[in-house]
């Protein structure tokens, strides 16, 4: 007895079989056709009365339905009087029925990639082949329905004691912010001005990241790649950006092999021109490093988020910038989530919040739909009297890592000539949050000093 009909005697017989599979057997899996016609009834006929269908039931069905074919019809007939299941261990069943999803799965994947490769696939396009085959390989039973809240104690009670793998900062507040560093399945966000700080944020970050040990790609639709492997050339020879272009052949070549022996994580720089961009060209650049280079990043960067595109909103599908943004950052959360890491990008702020030295969630261009996905958003802050110190001001705006009104602002200082971030004393911070200054009124507050303008104080 062929496995299909293995699988539509149980769905018929079976209860506990038919709650085990339904929900993820397709009638696409089964090629032949009065094996698929006799499954859509089962299956609809399951989702109408959440109970298996009878023999009669099915040909009545059958009968009923008027775009089958009397030779179509003859041939379910047949197959629904050659039905009968002959009790299979139920964990056997159930693992040869998983079996046979993922292999269907792939099957019709390899060959609607090739209608789309041969042009005979209209909806789609070669874009779409990696999210194509990534579905067809995830396809699997899970039967984890949810979460007991007196069954699973134990198992709630041993995720709050489990210690997170995380990437540590080498900025001390940052590691404050976020409890010891990123962690993966996230998204994090640098909110900043036109020349704030941006790339030079995702480059430090980058360098520090690379010295750790871990394995860094950077995605670039900004900047060319050697604009950004320049930047953290700067940042790891601890040289300014002119020094760097005055170095010898000899000497530029003696730093890097210095750099080499020193540090284990890798770099990828990969550039993509601005807006042509997505999630699913990201994920094809996972897959192809993996295969060519085996390499697996611990962290991605990408700059910056706006100047991506959504896979799922082909050209933009007229669509307003609130849902395509929303859209990009959903994607690339995604992309964080099913290749388990983080990923950090950048957004810019508004016009009004150019020149605002207190930038808030309603600063943020385009879309507020980003800093409803993202899991961490902070504001890159300057103004003339920082650049001045060579300082740059950080404000929380959002934290799923811990409690944002703790170290809200605080201050860091830049070297902008060797693309360097770096802690600050304490005496330096000018904390501003509650508790956390005693006794002094902060900087920032000390006048209208960063105040927005409210029209009802305005006297005509």
């Amino acid at each position: 007895m062929r496995l299909e009909q293995q699988i539509l005697a149980n769905l018929i017989e079976n209860e506990d079989y038919v709650r085990q599979s339904i929900a993820h057997l397709r009638a696409s899996y089964f090629l032949d056709a009065e094996y698929r016609e006799v499954f859509k009834v089962v299956r609809d006929y399951v989702t109408a009365y959440n109970s298996p269908p009878s023999v009669s039931a099915i040909k009545i069905a059958l009968q009923d339905n008027r775009k089958i074919t009397e030779d179509l019809y003859s041939k379910c007939e047949d197959l629904i009087n050659s039905l009968k299941s002959d009790n299979p261990d139920e964990k056997w069943l159930i693992d040869q029925t998983e079996k046979f999803c993922k292999d269907k799965a792939v099957y019709n994947a390899i060959m609607q990639s090739i209608q789309i490769i041969d042009g005979q696939d209209k909806t789609h396009t070669v874009d779409a082949l990696p999210s194509i085959l990534s579905d067809a390989l995830s396809v699997g039973f899970d039967n984890n329905i949810g979460h007991d809240y007196v069954a699973d104690a134990e198992a709630r009670f041993e995720f709050y004691h489990r210690h997170e793998e995380k990437l540590p900062f080498d900025l001390e507040y940052f590691n404050k912010i976020t409890e010891g560093g990123l962690i993966n399945k996230t998204l994090n966000i640098a909110l900043a001005g036109t020349g704030v700080g941006k790339s030079l944020f995702m480059c430090h970050v980058g360098a520090s990241m690379i010295s750790q040990g871990k394995n860094v790609l950077y995605i670039t639709l900004e900047m060319a790649e050697e604009r950004i492997a320049e930047r953290i050339d700067a940042n790891m020879m601890d040289v300014s950006m002119q020094d760097l272009r005055d170095l010898s052949k000899s000497m530029y070549t003696d730093r890097v092999k210095k750099i080499k022996d020193k540090v284990d994580g890798r770099l990828i720089v990969k550039e993509y021109p601005t807006a042509t961009a997505h999630a699913g060209h990201f994920r094809a650049l996972l897959e192809e490093l993996k295969l060519k280079q085996n390499f697996y990043p611990d962290i991605i960067f990408i700059d910056y988020l706006n100047i991506c595109v959504s896979q799922r909103l082909r050209n933009n599908s007229g669509a307003n910038s609130y849902t395509i943004v929303k859209s990009i950052a959903e994607e690339l959360r995604g992309l964080a989530v099913e290749y388990d890491l983080p990923i950090v990008s950048a957004t810019q702020t508004t016009r009004g919040g150019f020149n605002n030295s207190d930038v808030d969630l309603t600063d943020t261009s385009e879309s507020f739909g980003l800093p409803a996905t993202a899991d961490l958003m902070f504001a890159l802050i300057s103004t003339e009297e920082l650049e001045q110190q060579g300082h740059m001001m950080v404000k929380q705006l959002k934290n799923r890592y811990s409690d944002p009104t703790r170290n809200k602002r605080f201050m860091i200082g830049v070297d902008r000539a060797k693309m360097k971030l770096f802690d600050l004393d304490e005496n330096a911070q000018n904390l501003v949050d509650s508790g956390q200054v005693q006794d002094e009124q902060p900087v920032f507050d000390r006048g209208n000093f960063g105040s927005r303008l409210n029209l009802s104080d305005i006297k005509v």
